[in-house]
């Protein structure tokens, strides 16, 4: 019985390694310096300055056409207007 555990834990034990060394394989070694060659803060400002530049222009055409949808239909049916709200 316990030969066979033995037996059982040394595949174990090479399946292991199998997977150690596949996974050592598939991801790029980091190397001595974990730590990014650069900082990335100041680029992710500069996306978000880009962003709130825009302004209403960045808004798609179908989301303002959706709007003047919903605005027709509530003036159309005023009695949907609590429903609308609802919903939002």
């Amino acid at each position: 019985m316990t030969k066979d555990r033995d037996q059982g834990s040394g595949i174990r034990d090479q399946e292991g390694d199998r997977m150690k060394q596949l996974l050592q394989s598939a991801l790029p070694s980091v190397g001595n310096n974990p730590e990014m060659d650069r900082d990335l803060w100041p680029s992710m400002l500069r996306r978000l300055d880009e962003q709130t530049s825009r302004g209403a222009s960045s808004i798609p055409w179908f989301d303002w056409a959706l709007a003047g949808g919903l605005i027709a239909f509530a003036a159309v049916a005023p009695r949907t207007i609590p429903v609308i709200l609802y919903y939002l």
